[in-house]
C-alpha cells in the first residue's frame, strides 16, 4: 500500500497543480493583458524607495522577465492582430456592451469578497448593479446601473482579501499567458475562478472560448493605449511590476 500511494504521489501533485493552472486561466483572459494604462502611468511616478522595495519582493526576476518576453511576443503576434481585426468588424458600442457582459457576470466574485472583507455596503450595490443591469441593461449589455442611476462598482478579489486579512504578497510571479500576479494573488485568482458560474454549467472549451472572447474584445479596447505606452516606457518590465505592486496596495488600502 505504502508503495502504490508513493508512486501516486507525484501524480496527486502534478494533478492538483494543473489544476490550479486551470482555474488561473479561467479566472483570467488566457492571454496577455500585461499591464493597464493606468498601472503604466502610475509606475512613471514610482519613486527611489518603492522601486527598491518591489525589487525586493522580485526574487525571481529572470524568470519573470522570460516570461513576461515571451508574454509580449504573444501578444504582438497573436493578440494584438486579432484584437485589431476585432476593433475594425466592430463598432465601439458593440464591444463595449460585450465588455459589459462580460464583466456583469463577475457579481459573484465581487460579492463574496466584498462580504469577506465585511464591505457591506459594497456587496449590496453589486447586488443592486446586477439586478438593474440585468433586467434593464439587456442581461449586462448596458452599465445602466452606473450611468443611469449613479451606482458605482465595488471591485473586490480574492487577493485584495487575503491582503486586507493581513497576508503579505509574496514574490511576484509572471506566467505564461497570465497577467502580472504574486503568489498571494495567484492563489486569489484560483479561487475566484472557482465563484464563476459558468465554470459549473459550460464545458472548459466553451468556457475558455467566452474568456477568449472577453480577453480580445478588452485588447480592443484598448489598443491605442498599449501603444503608446510601449513607445514612451524604456524599462516596460520594471514599469509593470512596480505599478502592480502599487495598483494592489492601493486597491488593500481602500
Amino acid at each position: 500500500m505504502k508503495h502504490i500511494t508513493n508512486k501516486l504521489r507525484p501524480r496527486i501533485v502534478s494533478f492538483l497543480g494543473f489544476a490550479v493552472l486551470v482555474n488561473l486561466i479561467l479566472a483570467n483572459p488566457p492571454v496577455v493583458t500585461w499591464a493597464s494604462a493606468a498601472e503604466e502611468r502610475s509606475a512613471s511616478q514610482a519613486d527611489d524607495a518603492a522601486r527598491g522595495q518591489e525589487m525586493d519582493q522580485d526574487p525571481w526576476e529572470p524568470f519573470n522577465e522570460g516570461m513576461f518576453t515571451f508574454n509580449r511576443e504573444v501578444d504582438r503576434f497573436v493578440v494584438k492582430p486579432v484584437a485589431t481585426v476585432w476593433d475594425a468588424a466592430l463598432p465601439y458600442f458593440v464591444r463595449k456592451s460585450l465588455g459589459n457582459a462580460f464583466d456583469n457576470l463577475l457579481v459573484v466574485r465581487r460579492v463574496v469578497n466584498n462580504l469577506l472583507q465585511l464591505k457591506l455596503e459594497g456587496a449590496s450595490r453589486e447586488l443592486m448593479r446586477f439586478t438593474v443591469n440585468s433586467i434593464f441593461g439587456v442581461g449586462g449589455l448596458f452599465d445602466v446601473a452606473k450611468d443611469g442611476v449613479g451606482i458605482a462598482q465595488s471591485d473586490e478579489d480574492m487577493g485584495q482579501t487575503f491582503g486586507v486579512w493581513g497576508a503579505g504578497s509574496g514574490p511576484y510571479l509572471i506566467l505564461p499567458l497570465l497577467p502580472p500576479m504574486t503568489v498571494r494573488d495567484g492563489i486569489g485568482m484560483a479561487l475566484d475562478g472557482a465563484m464563476n458560474p459558468l465554470n459549473y454549467f459550460l464545458p472548459i472549451g466553451a468556457t475558455l472560448g467566452i474568456r477568449g472572447t472577453d480577453a480580445v474584445n478588452e485588447r480592443s479596447l484598448n489598443l491605442d493605449k498599449f501603444e503608446r505606452v510601449e513607445e514612451t516606457t524604456i524599462d516596460l518590465y520594471g514599469a509593470v511590476r512596480n505599478a502592480y505592486f502599487q495598483r494592489r496596495a492601493a486597491a488593500i488600502r481602500e
